[in-house]
């Protein structure tokens, strides 16, 4: 054998998955246990009854450019959460959408707490992150485009 073709680089030992010495290692897609006490929730625990009660009272929500409506102005101080930014990021693309160019830019101004005259726009709330304030600036640049 040529001694350049033997670097130990193939020479990796499998194991068979199947030879059960790695026991303390959980198996793939399995929650790793804590304490060893918990025990996994059964898949199964709703009965057929449970299922069908839920399924008659669920609805299904729709939004229909009625997003902004449930928008909550001034943001006020601190971190806005994820949830919230993205309930306000969601309000400007429906209306923009919906082509309702004016009420979506006008959206956007608000949210970022944007005066023109007085030169906050480009800063924008300190509750939001830049990715959001980002996004909010180029709907409200787009909107006002189109209106």
């Amino acid at each position: 054998m040529d001694p350049d073709l033997d670097s130990g680089l193939f020479g990796i030992q499998l194991s068979d998955s199947e030879d059960g010495s790695n026991d303390s290692e959980p198996a793939e897609g399995t929650r790793p246990k804590k304490g060893g006490a918990s025990t996994p929730v059964d898949r199964t625990a709703q009965s057929e009854e449970e299922f069908q009660a839920v399924q008659r009272e669920y609805r299904v929500k729709v939004e229909n450019g009625e997003i902004w409506k449930t928008i909550q102005l001034p943001l006020g101080p601190g971190r806005v959460p994820k949830p919230e930014a993205q309930a306000l990021l969601h309000a400007v693309e429906e209306l923009y959408f919906f082509r309702r160019y004016s009420e979506g830019a006008k959206l956007a101004q608000a949210i970022l707490g944007g005066d023109e005259s007085e030169n906050i726009k480009e800063k924008g709330p300190s509750g939001l992150d830049e990715d959001t304030k980002k996004l909010l600036r180029y709907y409200e640049k787009k909107c006002n485009e189109k209106v």
